[in-house]
C-alpha cells in the first residue's frame, strides 16, 4: 500500500523508513530507526530526487508509482551516490527505460562502478550553477564535495524556494507518521540523533560543511528537504545555527563532560569524587559516560556538544584501555577540536596512560590542555584532594 505525503502543491515526499536496522553503515546504532527521504515533482515534466536503500525498495516503488498515477518519469535527480540513497535506482530505471539521470561528472562515475545499466545515453552531466527546466520549475545545481562524498551536491526549486540538500540537515530516526520537523517536539526528542548524524558522519568535514552553508545563506530557502529524517518548513535557521556550531567545532552548550573508563571500579570512584566537587563550585551542566558502556558516537556527539572534557583512563598492557583508547582515535579522525580538557589516569604499577592521552590530545587543534595529570595509584587517596580541586578551578575559570 502506497504511503506518501505532500509538501507543496506538485512535490510530494515518497520515502519510507526502517525501524528493523540496527547499525546505520554497520557502524552507528540507530535505535530509533532511519527514514530514506525520496521526492517527486509533478511539472509539465515530472522529477524524482533521489531514491532510497534496497531495504525499503518495494515501499519506495509503490510510493513512486502511486504519485505518476500512469505517467512516465523523465528525469531523476543523483544528488548522492551512496547506497542508502541511491540502491533503488536500478529498479527504477527497469520501470521507465527512457528516463534521464541528471548528476555530476563524478555521480556518473560512482554509477557505473555499483551498477551494469547503460548509463551513458541517459546521462544529463550538470556542473555548479547549470540549472533544469522542466515546466514552471527551474532546478538549480550546486556542488557540496565531501559532504560527505565527493560526488554530493544539492538541488534548489527556484519556484517553490525548496532545498533539496542531500546528506545535509539530515538525522538519524524513522518518522513516524509526522513528516515535518513543526509537527515534532524537535529539540527534546530529536535534536540529539541529528547530532549524532552530523558529527559522526560528517563532523571530519567541518569546512566543507561550512562551504556548503555559505552557498546555502546565498539562496531564499522555504524548505529544506534531507535525505534523513524531517523536512523542515519552520524554524530553519535554528537548525542552521546548530549546522554552523557543529561544523565549527564550537561547544553548543557550556558543560562539563566526563568521560572516563575503569576496570574495578577505584577510577570510577575517583570520577564520581571530581563530578560532586565540580558540582560544589556550582556546575549545574555535568555529563558523565563510562566508554565501555556506550557507544563511541554518542560519546563523540556529547564531546561536540561540551565545551569541557575531563578524560580519566587507567593504564593497560602499557598503553590505555582499548575502549578509551577507540574514542580518542575516534575524536581525531573527526577533526576535534576547541575545547577545555583535563587527564586523570590510573594504574597499580608503570603508570602511563595520561602521558598517552596528552599525546593523542595535544595533535588536536586548539585543545586547552590543563598541565597537571592526576594520577591515581589503584585508588584515589584523601591527600589527592587538592589536586583533583585544581581539576575543578581549571573548568569553572
Amino acid at each position: 500500500m502506497y504511503c506518501v505525503k505532500k509538501i507543496t502543491e506538485d512535490m510530494y515526499w515518497i520515502g519510507a523508513s526502517d525501524r528493523r536496522l540496527e547499525l546505520f553503515e554497520n557502524v552507528y546504532p540507530i535505535p530509533k530507526g532511519v527514514s530514506y527521504n525520496s521526492y517527486v515533482i509533478l511539472d509539465e515534466k515530472t522529477v524524482l530526487l533521489d531514491t532510497v536503500d534496497h531495504s525499503v525498495c518495494e515501499q519506495f516503488l509503490e510510493n513512486l508509482e502511486y504519485v505518476l498515477n500512469g505517467r512516465s518519469l523523465d528525469y531523476i535527480v543523483v544528488n548522492h551516490m551512496e547506497p542508502d540513497h541511491c540502491a533503488s535506482l536500478a529498479e527504477v530505471v527497469i520501470r521507465h527505460p527512457n528516463v534521464k539521470l541528471v548528476g555530476n561528472a563524478k555521480t556518473f562515475t560512482m554509477m557505473k562502478q555499483f551498477f551494469d545499466f547503460e548509463v551513458d545515453n541517459r546521462a544529463v552531466v550538470i556542473k555548479e550553477g547549470d540549472t533544469l527546466q522542466t515546466g514552471k520549475h527551474t532546478l538549480a545545481f550546486a556542488m557540496i564535495p565531501m559532504v560527505h562524498w565527493p560526488e554530493a551536491m544539492v538541488t534548489y526549486d527556484v519556484c517553490d524556494k525548496v532545498l533539496y540538500s542531500a546528506d545535509a540537515f539530515g538525522t538519524f530516526g524513522a518518522l513516524n507518521g509526522n513528516i515535518f520537523a513543526d509537527e515534532v517536539n524537535f529539540e527534546n526528542e530529536w535534536l540529539e540523533e541529528a547530532r549524532r548524524y552530523l558529527t559522526n558522519i560528517v563532523g571530519k568535514y567541518g569546512a566543507q560543511v561550512q562551504a556548503a552553508l555559505k552557498k546555502a545563506a546565498a539562496l531564499d530557502i522555504e524548505i529544506i528537504c534531507p535525505l534523513h529524517g524531517p523536512v523542515w518548513r519552520e524554524n530553519l535557521g535554528w537548525f542552521i545555527d546548530k549546522y554552523q556550531k557543529w561544523s565549527t567545532y564550537t561547544p553548543e552548550d557550556h558543560a562539563v563532560l566526563i568521560l572516563y573508563a575503569s576496570i574495578y571500579g577505584n577510577t570510577e570512584s575517583a570520577v564520581n569524587v571530581l563530578a560532586g566537587r565540580i558540582s560544589d563550585a556550582g556546575e549545574k551542566n555535568i555529563a558523565m559516560y563510562d566508554v565501555s558502556k556506550t557507544d563511541p558516537s554518542y560519546l563523540l556527539a556529547e564531546a561536540f556538544r561540551c565545551d569541557r572534557i575531563v578524560f580519566a583512563c587507567p593504564t593497560y598492557n602499557a598503553g590505555l584501555f582499548p575502549k578509551m583508547e577507540t574514542l580518542l582515535a575516534e575524536l581525531k579522525a573527526h577533526n576535534f577540536q576547541n575545547r577545555k580538557v583535563a587527564v586523570m589516569e590510573n594504574g597499580t604499577w608503570a603508570i602511563s596512560a595520561g602521558k598517552q592521552m596528552k599525546e593523542i590530545l595535544s595533535s588536536m587543534k586548539n585543545m586547552e590542555i590543563y598541565d597537571n595529570t592526576l594520577t591515581v595509584k589503584s585508588s584515589l587517596k584523601k591527600e589527592q584532594l587538592e589536586e583533583l580541586d585544581g581539576i575543578v578551578e581549571f573548568l569553572m575559570k
